[in-house]
């Protein structure tokens, strides 16, 4: 009778790993997922009015603000993995924009990082400027960090941004929306994942007792992707087609 116990107790136990292995691994790529339709809509369509690449810029300075307070303050390692991954699927979504962009340019003018130009901020003409900034601000960061790592009130700071960031990774595009009285472009695919992954990511920092900061930024986002839902049935898209 003991051994069956002891068998039975050890195939919960492998079980109980397992699934918590499989929801790490969602954890750190699931994040990516959504943009792989938005990515195909640009690809399909060569163009890039209906994504707001401001969403790019949140999530790129969320997750590096979220690596320097990994650095203070370890949580998961899963999510800061989470982070690396994000950052790369952002510089790949900005990479293909540029492309498209420059194709589609008729105007010969050109703006870069290094102009220092506030009215073109995230409007550069090459994809080596976005590098330069994300260069910058890592660079930034981690002066600050090895400066201040001691300080409870920054690292706890670091935290509270990165999160901050991340929850109002839907605002640039809910109100790229609202400027353009549609969604024609942007690929509800990629909302429904958004929330699909907010909702399984909220419930795994509830779960897994992840700093608050992640799972008040988790409710947030769930939230901004339904006003993004709404607006699609607002302005009357098939969205059989957006689907398709």
């Amino acid at each position: 009778m003991d051994i069956e116990v002891g068998i039975l107790e050890e195939d919960m136990e492998g079980s109980w790993t397992l699934l918590s292995w499989l929801a790490s691994c969602v954890m750190v790529f699931g994040g990516a997922l959504p943009y792989v339709p938005q990515y195909q809509e640009i690809q399909r369509s060569s163009n890039t009015e209906g994504f707001s690449t401001r969403v790019c810029l949140l999530l790129l300075i969320a997750n590096i603000l979220r690596i320097f307070f990994w650095i203070g303050k370890q949580f998961e390692l899963t999510l800061l993995l989470q982070s690396v991954v994000m950052i790369i699927t952002m510089l790949a979504m900005l990479h293909l924009c540029c492309n498209i962009q420059q194709a589609n340019r008729i105007s010969t003018n050109q703006h870069h990082f290094t102009d220092l130009d506030l009215r073109y901020f995230w409007s550069w003409s090459a994809f080596e400027d976005y590098l330069l900034f994300c260069f910058a601000f890592t660079v930034l960061c981690a002066f600050l960090t090895l400066l201040l790592l001691d300080s409870v009130l920054f690292v706890e700071g670091l935290g509270s941004l990165a999160v901050l960031f991340e929850a109002m990774l839907g605002v640039p595009q809910l109100l790229q929306n609202f400027h353009n009285h549609s969604t024609r472009g942007m690929s509800v695919k990629m909302v429904l994942l958004w929330t699909a992954g907010d909702i399984f990511k909220t419930t795994y920092f509830v779960m897994n007792h992840s700093p608050s900061q992640f799972w008040v930024c988790g409710a947030v986002q769930i939230l901004i992707d339904i006003a993004i839902l709404l607006q699609v049935l607002f302005y009357g898209q098939d969205i059989r087609v957006k689907l398709g």
